[in-house]
C-alpha cells in the first residue's frame, strides 16, 4: 500500500520511462495522513491475514483470489472483518478465499457490455481514468494487457485495491491515487484509454475529452462510458441542482451530441456500441455497501425518473480512435 517501487521499475522498462520523475513527484506529494479515516483504513489493511492462495482467476465475474479451502474458518472470519473495515465497497464483485464481496455495483455486467466491442487488449498498455478500487483493471489484465494503470484520487479506493492485490499476486496492474490532471500532458502513449462514469462529473466535458485524446498514441482507442439522455444532436441536460442525488453532475448529452463533441476534438471513427438503462439489480445496497443506492435515487412512483424528475440513469458506451 502506497509503495510504488514495482510500478516505477516496470515503467523504466517501457515507453513510460521519461515520465517517471513527473509521476514520482506527484505521488510523493500525496499525503494520506490528511484524510481523517486513513488510520482506520491502514489498521484494517494491516489486519488482513496471510493466506496461501491456491488459484487466481482474473476473468471470473467475481475476480477470484483463492477458494474456501485455502484457509480455516477463523482466518476467513478475520479476512472478512478486515475487508469490512474498508466499507463501503462500490465496484466489484470479488471472491477472496471464500469471502464473497458483493459490491454495490455489478461491475461485471458493465464489462460484459463493453468487452465484446473494444479492440483486443492483448499486449496493449492500458489506462483507466477514475478506476475506483480497480475491478476493471483486473478484467483488462485478464484480456492479456501488457500493463494496466488505473488512476483515482480516492484514498479509500487505493487501500481497497491494495487489499485485493495482496491476494492476487504479482501482476502488471497498478492503481495510483492521482487524478487525470496529475498525469503528464500530451503523453500520447497508451494503446487504450478507458473513461467510464467520469465525463458527467467534469465541469468542462471538452477539456476532459482533450485530456483523454492526448493520453492516447495516434490510432489508440478511447472507450468512453457515460450518462446520456434521449434526444437529437445539440441536446444536453444541465441538471438544476442534483441529479439522482448527486451534486457533481454537470452535463448529460444525447448520444448524437456526445459523438459531435468527440468529432469536434478530432477523434475519428466515433460510434456508440451500447445503450443501457441502469437497473436496480446492477446498482444496489448490499452488506458491503450499506448506504443509499439507486433505489433511493429514483422516483418511487416512476423508476424511469430520478427523485428530482429527470430521466433515470441511461448509459452509453462510445468508442473512438485518436488522431
Amino acid at each position: 500500500m502506497l509503495d510504488f517501487t514495482e510500478f516505477y521499475d516496470h515503467c523504466a522498462r517501457t515507453r513510460l520511462a521519461p515520465w517517471i520523475p513527473h509521476l514520482q513527484q506527484r505521488l510523493a506529494a500525496f499525503d494520506p495522513s490528511i484524510h481523517g479515516d486513513f488510520a482506520r483504513w491502514r489498521k484494517a489493511y494491516e489486519e488482513l491475514p496471510d493466506i496461501a492462495i491456491s488459484q487466481v482467476d482474473l476473468a471470473a465475474d467475481a475476480v477470484l483470489a483463492g477458494v474456501e479451502q485455502d484457509c480455516d474458518d477463523a482466518t476467513r472470519t478475520q479476512l472478512k472483518q478486515a475487508l469490512m473495515g474498508l466499507h463501503p465497497w462500490r465496484k466489484g464483485p470479488f471472491s477472496i478465499a471464500g469471502v464473497e464481496l458483493d459490491t454495490e455495483w455489478r461491475s461485471d455486467w458493465k464489462w460484459q457490455r463493453v468487452q465484446p466491442h473494444i479492440q483486443p487488449l492483448a499486449q496493449r498498455k492500458v489506462l483507466d481514468i477514475g478506476c475506483g478500487s480497480g475491478y476493471h483493471l483486473w478484467r483488462m489484465r485478464a484480456e492479456g494487457a501488457e500493463m494496466v494503470i488505473g488512476v483515482d484520487p480516492s484514498l479509500l479506493f487505493h487501500v481497497q485495491f491494495s487489499a485485493v492485490a495482496r491476494y492476487l499476486g504479482a501482476q502488471p496492474v497498478y492503481q495510483l491515487p492521482l487524478g487525470i490532471e496529475d498525469l503528464p500532458k500530451e503523453m500520447k502513449l497508451f494503446d487504450t484509454v478507458f473513461s467510464m462514469g467520469i465525463l458527467y462529473h467534469r465541469r468542462s466535458p471538452f477539456d476532459h475529452l482533450l485530456e483523454l485524446r492526448d493520453l492516447l498514441r495516434p490510432g489508440g482507442e478511447l472507450v468512453l462510458e457515460t450518462l446520456v439522455i434521449e434526444g437529437e444532436q445539440g441536446q444536453v441536460l444541465v441538471p438544476d441542482g442534483r441529479y439522482g442525488r448527486m451534486g457533481n453532475v454537470w452535463f448529460i448529452p444525447s448520444v448524437a451530441t456526445l459523438i459531435q463533441w468527440l468529432e469536434k476534438v478530432k477523434f475519428r471513427d466515433v460510434r456508440c456500441v451500447d445503450l443501457n438503462q441502469t437497473s436496480l439489480q446492477e446498482q444496489r445496497a448490499t452488506e458491503w455497501m450499506q448506504f443509499q443506492s439507486l433505489a433511493d435515487f429514483l422516483d418511487p412512483q416512476d423508476p424511469n425518473k430520478t427523485i428530482e424528475g429527470y430521466p433515470a440513469p441511461r448509459r452509453a458506451v462510445v468508442l473512438a480512435s485518436a488522431p
